[in-house]
């Protein structure tokens, strides 16, 4: 039962971050706040992999919960980054559409592999 709490106090504090984000217009025509928002969550989760990694072990099971599944999970907007693709799809701007959803999924997959590289250079292997 504590499990779910703690993925609801994570997913909670999440979802109010990634709200908050949202409203700050970057870039009229182009979501790029969710771009940003992907890829700190993509960054942030890469970390928390690397820091609860059998070498490491530097997290409990329970903060891996709190962080992986309910703040990463409660914050990062894939679902977002999907529907809006489509409205740009749907609005015909289909360079956009495309440029968009590549850069999003190379940029993310890189969030990841950065946030791993810098826990390994900040907490070496046991």
């Amino acid at each position: 039962m504590l499990s779910v709490l703690y993925v609801g106090a994570g997913g909670f504090l999440g979802a109010v971050a990634r709200y908050g984000l949202g409203l700050v217009p970057l870039w009229p025509g182009l979501p790029l706040t969710t771009l940003l928002i992907n890829f700190a969550g993509s960054l942030v989760i890469g970390a928390v992999v690397e820091a609860a990694a059998p070498a490491r072990a530097a997290l409990s099971p329970e903060a891996v919960l709190f962080l992986k599944v309910g703040l990463c999970g409660g914050f990062t907007t894939f679902s977002t980054f999907s529907l809006e693709t489509l409205e740009l799809l749907e609005g015909g701007q289909y360079l956009a559409a495309g440029a968009y959803a590549v850069v999003s999924v190379v940029l993310c997959v890189a969030g990841v592999l950065a946030g791993k590289f810098l826990v390994r250079a900040l907490m070496p292997a046991a």
